[in-house]
C-alpha cells in the first residue's frame, strides 16, 4: 500500500534522519503520514497548528500517536489562518489590525529555526483542489512529490482519500475524525455546521471554548437549521402544489345534466 509514498520517504531518508511534520492530529493524511515516516527518521518534529488552544476533543490523537511513535516530538503553534483572522476580527474574535499576515512557510521556517530541522513533510495531495494539483505537478523529482530547493516533501502527493483511507484501515490505525455532512474535513474549521455539531453532540466543553473565542460562531447552528427548515417548508409546499395540480389535471370533468332536446 502507498509503495510510491514510500519510495518518496526513502529517499528523504537518504539525507536526512530528523524530519518536521505537519500534523492536523486527528486528519486521515496526518494519521497515515506519521505510520509511513516513523520507521525511517530517528526523529521527527509534529507541528500542531491549532485554531482553538487546548481542545478536548483532539488532545486523544495525540496521546495515542507519542505513545504509539516515541520518536516524535510535539509543538502546537496557532494556526496561520489565525493570524488574519485577528487582522480582521472574523466571527467576532478581538480584532487587531496591525497583526502581521503569516504563511505556512513562515511556521515552517520558524519552526526550522527553533529545532535545527530542515526537511519538512506535508500531507498535500493533488486531488485535494486545482492549485494543490499545479504546485505538486511543477516538481521534477520524478515523482511529483519533492521540493529538493524547498526542502519539503509530499509523499502523498499522487494518493486519493480512499487511498489513505484504506491504509489507514489496514494497519489498524486510530480512525480520523468524522464530522459528517458528506464533504471533505477541513479540519477545525469554526465556521462549519457539521463540525459545530459534533461538538455539541460530542464535547460541549470545546464548543464554548470556540463560543468565547469567536463569538458570532455561536449563532451558526441557529442559523443553519432555520435555513434548512425553512428549505425543506418550501419544498414541501412545492410538493403538495405540483401534487394537487396533478390530481386536477386527471379528474374527470363534470360534464353535466344531459341537455332537453327542443320541441318547440
Amino acid at each position: 500500500m502507498l509503495e510510491r509514498a514510500k519510495e518518496v520517504i526513502a529517499d528523504i531518508a537518504a539525507k536526512t534522519d530528523s524530519i518536521i511534520l505537519m500534523h492536523s492530529l486527528s486528519g486521515k493524511d496526518s494519521i497515515a503520514l506519521l505510520d509511513l515516516v516513523a520507521p525511517h527518521f530517528k526523529r521527527i518534529v509534529c507541528v500542531y497548528m491549532y485554531v482553538v488552544p487546548d481542545l478536548d476533543h483532539i488532545a486523544p490523537f495525540q496521546r495515542y500517536a507519542a505513545k504509539k511513535y516515541p520518536n516524535t516530538v510535539w509543538l502546537q503553534v496557532p494556526h496561520y489562518g489565525y493570524y488574519s483572522w485577528v487582522k480582521y476580527g472574523f466571527m467576532g474574535v478581538e480584532r487587531n489590525p496591525n497583526q502581521r499576515l503569516w504563511k505556512l512557510a513562515d511556521i515552517i521556517d520558524k519552526v526550522r529555526e527553533r529545532t535545527g530541522v530542515e526537511w519538512a513533510c506535508l500531507g498535500f495531495k493533488q486531488s485535494d483542489s486545482l492549485n494543490r494539483r499545479l504546485m505538486l505537478r511543477s516538481y521534477k523529482d520524478g515523482k511529483e512529490s519533492i521540493s529538493w530547493k524547498g526542502k519539503k516533501f509530499y509523499p502523498l502527493s499522487t494518493y486519493k482519500n480512499g487511498d489513505v483511507l484504506e491504509y489507514i484501515s489496514r494497519n489498524n490505525l486510530k480512525a480520523p475524525e468524522s464530522y459528517g455532512g458528506g464533504g471533505q474535513s477541513c479540519g477545525c474549521d469554526v465556521s462549519d455546521y457539521w463540525y459545530l455539531k459534533y461538538l455539541q453532540a460530542n464535547y460541549p466543553d470545546d464548543l464554548r471554548r470556540i463560543y468565547t473565542l469567536f463569538p458570532r460562531t455561536q449563532f451558526i447552528i441557529k442559523e443553519y437549521e432555520q435555513e434548512q427548515a425553512r428549505k425543506q417548508a418550501e419544498k414541501a409546499a412545492r410538493e403538495a402544489q405540483a401534487a394537487a395540480q396533478a390530481q386536477g389535471d386527471t379528474a374527470e370533468p363534470d360534464a353535466g345534466d344531459p341537455a332537453e332536446p327542443d320541441n318547440a
